[in-house]
């Protein structure tokens, strides 16, 4: 027992010195990058606001979600603090300006996050039907994976294909370098990832996993965190001459052998730091390579950050 509370002991005081260290680093380098002032006056039409027609696929820095439809997963105030990453509905968050959702199902097509459970995919879908309907111009990359662990939903390339067929913009390369009016009135990248089942083919109107790529480092320790996405992220190509997405997620998660379960106060260990990861990308020189940044619990602000460093990079500030 004795071990246990000095092992405990020690974690603490290693995640309160790594929080010291990125709040210091904020404080001696700022998070005043180009487009840090950026006014977003419209979220939910910010792809239009910023210019169809200038604005490259390979240009934006897509505001994404982790496990984005978690917001009513489990049962509330028992299980749901274990495994709810976002408290935002999916149509709110795309109003809010996310345009990357991490979505997980199991093999009777319900949203899950490990062994707790969700609402039916046809909600997410819903949700996403309805933002479209409501807007013109912007584009979302929708992610759905099989949660580990499970089966793959029977036939779901071809229900994906029914629901959102006119909307799917086709797997292709060329994409990359395409302004988001070449791609309209096409509107969702959709990437499936299946467990077992066939990927996705070259050509088709859901695109493999080979396009969307991440390294995930699973530690609730923040500094860490900031740190291997800083060295994965120097690791890829630029994004001029990239033809997949890369994505960096401003979280961290709860381990087992630590005492504080609940994702919500964990993640925000990390969660304050993500104009100076944006920062720090610039100033190590990384700026070209940063494109999908992700969050648990997305704010205004993370969205507003991607924006404006997306507006400084169409400017040229970049």
């Amino acid at each position: 027992m004795g071990a246990e509370v000095s092992k405990q002991i020690e974690r603490r005081k290693a995640i309160d010195t790594q929080k010291k260290n990125l709040c210091d680093l904020k404080e001696k380098n700022g998070c005043n990058f180009p487009g840090y002032d950026y006014n977003v006056q419209d979220r939910k039409n910010w792809m239009s606001t910023l210019g169809p027609e200038k604005l490259h696929v390979n240009q934006i820095v897509w505001p994404g979600t982790h496990d984005s439809a978690t917001d009513e997963i489990g049962i509330p105030f028992i299980s749901r603090p274990f495994g709810q990453c976002q408290s935002l509905s999916i149509y709110e968050q795309l109003v809010l300006g996310v345009r990357v959702l991490d979505i997980r199902v199991q093999e009777d097509r319900h949203v899950c996050h490990g062994i707790l459970l969700c609402y039916h995919i046809d909600v997410v879908i819903n949700d996403v039907k309805k933002f479209l309907s409501e807007t013109h111009s912007e584009i979302i990359i929708l992610e759905i994976r099989t949660e580990f662990g499970h089966d793959d939903p029977p036939n779901f390339d071809k229900y994906l294909e029914a629901q959102l067929g006119e909307f799917l913009i086709h797997q292709h390369d060329n994409v990359f370098n395409n302004t988001v009016a070449e791609l309209l009135p096409k509107r969702i990248i959709c990437v499936w990832k299946p467990g077992k089942s066939p990927k996705p083919r070259q050509g088709s109107p859901l695109w493999n996993s080979c396009y969307l790529k991440d390294d995930w480092i699973d530690t609730d320790l923040p500094e860490k965190k900031f740190e291997s996405n800083m060295k994965y992220l120097s690791e890829q190509p630029p994004i001029t001459s990239r033809k997949f997405f890369y994505r960096v997620e401003n979280t961290v998660t709860p381990q087992a052998d630590n005492p504080v379960l609940w994702v919500k106060p964990v993640t925000e260990r990390i969660h304050p730091y993500a104009r100076l990861f944006i920062m720090e990308c610039i100033s190590r020189g990384y700026a070209d390579r940063l494109q999908i940044f992700s969050s648990d619990f997305i704010e205004e602000d993370f969205v507003d950050a991607c924006i404006g460093l997306t507006n400084a990079r169409i400017e040229g500030k970049l």
